[in-house]
């Protein structure tokens, strides 16, 4: 087969400019990781306005809040933790840590989060001492060539090297598929083709799931905060966000008090099936999400299904026909529309929100708006998801927050039920390498066999 040449230049750039950067200690790496925020923060208004136009989804004002909030929190979980040389000497193990780079990364980007993906997989990348080359998605190449360009900028004037972080600009098939066979390590943000792609590429992968985040409202929860929450999440960006509230699972018992709540929030609440079937027709072709519908706002939706909303509708509430393959409606929805479920008690809540993760979405995330411990560990142990957003706004909130333990990113791993090697929230810590050094441990106390096997 015949070399890529192309690709291989910006390989032999990136393995040039890891190995004088492999040279630098924990501060001067950390000093460059902050730099890659800082760019992104300062610049958060003119990104999200080149995203929004390029991309033609989104919200221009949640694209700055987006590009300020992530790199803020990415950097803020980021700094201190030690990536370089010796990481931990364990006494009680005898066990000490030495991280490594892994090489090159290569970066698969997706054209919903144009900016912050590249950001973060930067941000992770270089705290490892790696470099990394992005790929971005066609329709997001200008915008994640300027982010690229302008953090270069920086780096450039603060001395480090040349070509730590670089952009494919010819953007093709068998570009990527070059580029992620040739690189140390792929991380993969986006369509599932993509990340099988990645997964393909003999080299390791990381990747993430379909997102189709199912919120159940418990009984004991209070709906006029559980309810703007799940608004919030499920406007957000249009509703490109892959961790943004997709279905609204609620107690039949306080159905009608909250689809008040709804309509108070902002919500056109739809149960005519004249107006179900139009939504449906017009968020799904075969089956499959429409490009057209994919961060659009309400008034499009609404305009695309030939239904009249009332101006100020914030989001469309529509009562599903039921759960799972039973109404397409259970599916990912990238844009401002709820699927709404009603349950009897909460085993049967939790048995709705797994039917339709058995139709998309499994292993991505579950929003739980409950005071009832008890209820919360009952879905953790019964839903095959990787992570569970408790009492918080999904679509901000899985990715990590100031306000949640979860790892700030923009690339969450599914697990082996989202076909990923990884079940939690890609950060650097995927990113480098870890040698043990195991020291003999004279003094352990070796068990007898009687204390070995006895019950």
């Amino acid at each position: 087969m015949e070399k890529n040449t192309y690709i291989m230049e910006y390989i032999h750039r990136g393995k040039k400019a890891q190995k004088e950067f492999e040279k630098y200690n924990q501060e001067q790496v950390d000093k460059a990781v902050k730099i890659v925020a800082k760019v992104v923060h300062d610049h958060a208004e003119i990104l999200a306005k080149m995203a929004v136009e390029e991309t033609g989804m989104g919200i221009y004002e949640d694209k700055v809040i987006k590009n300020r909030m992530k790199a803020k929190v990415i950097w803020n979980n980021l700094k201190g933790k030690p990536s370089v040389g010796i990481i931990e000497r364990n006494a009680l193990t005898g066990i000490t840590k030495v991280a490594k780079p892994m090489g090159v990364v290569a970066a698969i980007t997706p054209c919903t989060n144009p900016i912050v993906t590249p950001m973060s997989n930067a941000m992770f990348a270089l705290k490892g001492r790696n470099a990394i080359i992005i790929t971005p998605h066609h329709r997001a190449i200008q915008c994640s060539t300027a982010t690229v360009e302008m953090i270069n900028e920086v780096l450039r004037k603060n001395g480090f090297p040349d070509n730590l972080i670089q952009i494919i600009i010819e953007q093709s098939r068998e570009n990527t598929k070059a580029l992620i066979s040739n690189a140390d390590v792929v991380i993969a943000t986006g369509g599932m083709s993509m990340v099988k792609a990645a997964y393909s590429s003999g080299k390791p992968a990381l990747g993430v799931g379909a997102g189709n985040v199912q919120c159940i409202i418990d009984k004991d929860a209070d709906i006029s905060d559980a309810v703007p929450k799940i608004i919030t999440g499920r406007i957000f960006d249009n509703g490109i966000i892959c961790s943004g509230e997709q279905s609204v699972i609620v107690p039949e018992d306080s159905y009608d008090e909250i689809i008040e709540v709804f309509k108070e929030q902002g919500a056109y609440y739809v149960e005519n099936e004249e107006e179900k079937e139009a939504i449906r027709e017009a968020i799904f072709e075969k089956s499959h999400m429409s490009r057209h519908v994919i961060g659009q706002s309400v008034q499009t939706i609404a305009q695309l299904a030939g239904v009249e909303i009332p101006k100020e509708a914030r989001v469309i509430l529509v009562e599903a026909n039921g759960m799972g393959t039973e109404d397409i409606l259970s599916k990912e929805k990238m844009c401002p529309v709820l699927a709404l479920y009603k349950y009897k008690d909460f085993k049967e809540a939790v048995e709705i929100a797994h039917a339709n993760l058995e139709v998309e979405g499994k292993g991505h995330s579950v929003a739980i708006h409950s005071n009832s411990i008890h209820n919360i560990e009952y879905a953790g142990e019964n839903l095959e998801v990787s992570r569970f957003v408790i009492n918080q706004t999904s679509a901000t909130s899985a990715g990590g927050s100031f306000f949640n333990g979860f790892a700030p990113t923009n690339t969450l791993g599914c697990g082996s039920w989202g076909n990923n090697s990884i079940s939690e929230n890609l950060d650097y810590k995927h990113l480098i390498n870890i040698s043990r050094i195991g020291h003999f441990m004279k003094d352990n106390k070796v068990p007898t066999d009687d204390e070995l096997w006895e019950v």
